[in-house]
């Protein structure tokens, strides 16, 4: 196994598209990249830690590789967008690749290279060394899953198309 840190907005949704990909054995919803240890989501929330919301995955790389990975995270956020993801606005929102080992950071380099190629705007995305990851608190984790048989939650994904 093996595992993989990204940063991409608000968590919940992270998290929740990570878990449905085969070859992902879990995610974990948490913070990272800041600068105090054990955050938790109300001194996250300030936005002086530097923290990110992140989701920590562990994946099996003979099912699905590392540049899979990389590909789905493009997918499901606005890497233009700088310390936000739509309504939220910060830098614990910010979009970001936390390499863990140099085959992780060329790989993600390269890929953010390729993604900036078919893109009119610049990618605001950070490549960076993974920090020590915090698991949030358990509300947190699944939160998506949690909330699908609530009728707003069914609501704003009805509207997703």
């Amino acid at each position: 196994m093996e595992k993989a840190t990204f940063a991409a907005g608000c968590f919940w949704h992270v998290e929740e598209e990570f878990r449905k990909i085969k070859g992902v054995i879990d995610a974990k919803a948490g913070y990272t990249g800041g600068n105090i240890p054990e955050p938790r989501y109300e001194i996250v929330c300030t936005d002086k830690t530097g923290h990110a919301e992140a989701v920590d995955i562990i994946f099996d790389p003979k099912i699905i590789s590392y540049e899979q990975l990389l590909e789905v995270f493009w997918s499901i956020h606005d890497p233009t967008q700088l310390n936000m993801q739509g309504a939220d606005i910060g830098t614990q929102y910010r979009s970001a690749i936390f390499y863990r080992d140099e085959k992780q950071k060329k790989s993600a380099e390269k890929s953010k290279r390729e993604k900036q190629k078919n893109h009119d705007k610049k990618i605001m995305t950070e490549v960076v060394s993974a920090k020590e990851f915090y698991k949030a608190e358990e509300y947190h984790q699944r939160y998506m899953e949690k909330k699908k048989d609530n009728p707003v939650y069914n609501m704003m994904n009805w509207f997703k198309g």
